[in-house]
This record gives structure tokens, C-alpha cells and sequence, in this order.
């Protein structure tokens, strides 16, 4: 009797998991492996999700099914090119698929932009999540704070900053993100987009739930309201931006309340400089104008912004893996149809990519899983001419054993999902995240 096919997931983001779902649903014999080097698998559905969106967090029901399918195993705190490597999968696997999300920040060449004060979103959203592997604190230190850019990401760094913390004290959120928030001073978060609001990246649900909080008045500035030809014709044939344009007009001319903090939306202010010898002390902007297709141009016109801190929130950018492929223009492992190239653009047999790493940071959670199933469906069409592994499937359990490696199964994990949750029982709340790698690992492994 043949054996199933073995398959090495490296990610237990939902992209990885939904690789894992789509093979394990389809005809083929199948044993997947899922790698995750953190010991709590989801990845930025649990660490990119702010803490006030439960309902977006409730994919992770969905998910956890497929690490509890009988075909499937998860390895979590195993990192890829430090605790195994690529020959090592390829030993013990037949196919190997590559998720590693994107979870660093996209750089912005702006002068000033290393200025102490000025941040990357992606490492703030790291903080408030409760990621084991950053610092603790959070420099909460500014009265008037600058966000550079209109996606969802931006929205969700803007309204964590406006918020009184007490406001999250019904979320996962740890006790050391309540404590940093609790002593911040904030008064007035500035999102600053460069283009026009029927250009904006942030879904409607995102925009509404901005002006939820009864301490945060959200104002949107009126001068930035504008709309070209281009502009009409989204705002014609794409319901979302109707909705996000209808929302944004509706706030510009209502009167502006008194509620202690405020939430201010740019709209056509094209960030510049960042200002500041030694830390931020403002921002400068240009206005913009809209050109007709959508796109802008400067209009000489320069504001500088009071603000004393600067986060960028203008896309992730994906991590090189040690021997993968990767293009540092695009930020992606090449690929055809989710078959990983190399330096000579032929398929590496065996090796293939889905996901963020794939095809760059574009999309929400659902739209991985037409991704995955492009990747399952090459990794099927080359099942019968992969080379084999001799290897026994618990090979790999045994390598690791020996060289030491703390590794967290699926038993482990929800041993730490049952923990979190009962920390948050115990305040009313649906879950409080353990923070720490090696307190998250010691309630793993019992």
C-alpha cells in the first residue's frame, strides 16, 4: 500500500492553514505538517487584528477545525531556518509550501522618517497584540499624534490611539498593552491620506467603527472632500466606495461634539518631512490635487502639523527566507501558479509559496483562500512526479526532540487557549493573552 503524501506547511497563519483545509478536503492520501515559529498558531489573525474586533477574531473557530483534523499536525515554536532547514523538510517531506505572512513595515523615504518618535505600524499593532518577541512597552508619550496612510491597518493604529484604554478592558488585550495605553496623553490622532476619499483602502465597517467610542469625536476635514472624474465612477460602480464616501461626506459637515479626544481625517495632504532635529516635533504636508484618473498632483500649498509622534501605516512588506528565492522589488518569493523559481525561473521541485509571501500584502483574510487553492491545485497536478521522502512521518519529531528544540503540538496549544480563557473568565472577559515566549511555551508543554 502507498503511503499519504507528506506535505511540510511552513506558516500556521490562515494561509497556511487554508493550504492545509483545501489538501486535506481534496482526493488525495495526505499528511500535512504545519511549522509555526511562534508557539500559538493564527498569526496576524491573533497578532495583526486589533483587540476590538472580535468578530473578524472569529475565524479563528474556523481555523483551529483544520489543526484538529486527524491528517494534520501542528508544530509550533519551531522556526524555519533556525531550528531546520530547507534540506532538512525536503528529507522528511515530499512537498514543502511556504506561508510566512508579511509582518514587517514598508519603508517610506521621507526626511526624517528614523527620527526617534517616528514608528512603523506593523511593529505598534505587534505591541498591542501581545506578541512575545517585542519589547513590553510603548513610548506613549505624544499629545498630538500623526498616521500616514487610509487602509484598514491605519484606521485600526488611529483608533487604538484615541481610545481610553478602559475602552479595551472587554478585549484579549494583555495587562502590560492596558497599562502603556493608560498613561497616554493623547489628545488628537491625524490620519493623513494622499490621495481622495473614493481613493481610500479601508472597508466601510472599518470607517464606521471609528466613531463607536463615546470618548473620541471623529472629525473629517471638509477641504479634503474632493472628487474627480475617476472618483465619480468608482463611486458609481463600486457599492463599498459609495458607502465610504456617503460616510465620509455625512461626518464633514456635522457639528464637531465634546468629546475629550479626537480623531481627525486628511484627506488630498500628501506627507512630506517629517519634522524635528532629535525627536518629531511636527509634520509637514502638501495639498493635493486630484488629476482626473485618480491620481494627484502637488499643489505647492505646505502645512506643518503639531504632532510629536509619526506612525506609518502604509503597507507590510514580507521577510527573505533563508534559501528561497526572493524579489526585493516586489517582496515575494517568485513563483508560477504558487511553484516557488529559481535564480533561473524553473520550478525547485517539491517547493511552493502561498499566501502574503506569494503575492504581496493584498487582500482580506478571505481572499487567502483562492490564493491557497491555486497553490494546492500545482502541488496536486506534480503530486506524481515529486520525489519521495524516506523518511518515517515521525522522523521529524525525532529530529527536533534531539536537537533540543521546545517544540508546541496542537494538545500543547490548547492548553494555552484554554488558559487565556480562563484568565479572561475570571474578568468577565472572552480572553487575556499570556504574552511572554517562555511562559506561552511552559503552559504548552505542561
Amino acid at each position: 500500500m502507498t503511503r499519504p503524501l507528506r506535505v511540510a506547511v511552513v506558516g500556521a497563519g490562515p494561509a497556511g492553514v487554508y493550504a492545509a483545509d483545501i489538501l486535506t478536503k481534496s482526493d488525495a492520501d495526505v499528511q500535512i505538517d504545519l511549522f509555526e515559529k511562534l508557539p500559538a498558531p493564527y498569526g496576524l489573525v491573533r497578532y495583526g487584528v486589533a483587540p476590538d474586533h472580535p468578530r473578524i477574531k472569529g475565524i479563528v473557530t474556523a481555523l483551529q477545525r483544520v489543526l484538529d483534523k486527524p491528517s494534520v499536525r501542528f508544530f509550533g515554536n519551531v522556526e524555519y531556518g533556525v531550528d531546520l532547514k530547507l534540506d532538512d523538510l525536503r528529507q522528511f517531506y515530499d512537498a514543502v509550501i511556504f506561508s510566512t505572512g508579511a509582518s514587517t513595515d514598508r519603508p517610506l523615504d521621507l526626511p526624517g522618517i528614523d527620527l526617534p518618535g517616528s514608528y512603523g505600524a506593523a511593529d505598534f499593532v505587534s505591541w498591542y497584540d501581545g506578541h512575545p518577541d517585542v519589547p513590553r512597552t510603548w513610548p506613549l508619550t505624544a499629545k498630538s499624534v500623526a498616521v500616514l496612510g487610509v487602509g484598514n491597518v491605519a484606521l485600526d493604529v488611529a483608533r487604538i490611539l484615541a481610545k481610553t484604554a478602559d475602552e479595551l478592558l472587554t478585549t484579549e488585550i494583555p495587562p502590560n498593552v492596558h497599562e502603556g495605553l493608560a498613561s497616554s496623553p493623547v489628545t488628537d490622532v491625524h490620519v493623513f491620506g494622499r490621495r481622495g476619499p473614493a481613493q481610500a483602502k479601508f472597508t466601510p465597517l472599518e470607517l464606521r467603527e471609528l466613531d463607536h467610542s463615546p470618548n473620541v469625536e471623529v472629525i473629517v476635514h471638509a477641504e479634503g472632500i474632493e472628487f474627480d472624474e475617476a472618483s465619480m465612477h468608482a463611486i458609481r460602480t463600486n457599492k463599498q466606495v459609495e458607502m465610504i464616501v456617503k460616510t465620509l461626506q455625512e461626518w464633514a459637515i456635522r457639528d464637531v461634539g465634546d468629546r475629550p479626544r479626537r480623531l481627525h481625517l486628511h484627506f488630498l495632504e500628501a506627507p512630506v518631512e517629517v519634522l524635528g532635529t532629535d525627536h518629531v516635533t511636527g509634520l509637514r504636508t502638501e495639498t493635493q490635487e486630484l488629476t482626473g484618473d485618480g491620481n494627484v498632483r502637488g499643489t505647492g500649498v505646505y502645512t506643518d502639523w503639531d504632532v510629536q509622534a509619526v506612525y506609518r501605516a502604509v503597507g507590510y512588506l514580507s521577510t527573505q527566507l533563508p534559501d528561497i528565492p526572493f524579489d526585493h522589488v516586489k517582496g515575494t518569493i517568485p513563483h508560477v501558479a504558487g511553484r516557488v523559481l529559481d535564480l533561473d525561473e524553473a520550478p525547485i521541485p517539491g517547493v511552493y509559496t502561498t499566501g502574503w509571501i506569494k503575492r504581496g500584502p493584498i487582500g482580506l483574510i478571505g481572499h487567502t483562500k483562492g490564493d491557497a487553492l491555486e497553490t494546492i491545485t500545482s502541488l496536486l497536478e506534480d503530486a506524481e512526479s515529486l520525489p519521495r521522502s524516506s523518511a518515517s512521518a515521525d522522523a521529524v519529531v525525532e529530529f527536533l526532540t534531539q536537537r533540543g528544540v521546545p517544540f508546541v503540538t496542537n494538545e500543547g496549544w490548547q492548553r494555552l487557549d484554554q488558559h487565556e480563557v480562563a484568565l479572561g473568565a475570571a474578568q468577565g472577559r472572552d480572553r487575556v493573552k499570556v504574552v511572554p515566549r517562555d511562559e506561552m511555551t511552559s503552559i504548552c508543554r505542561g
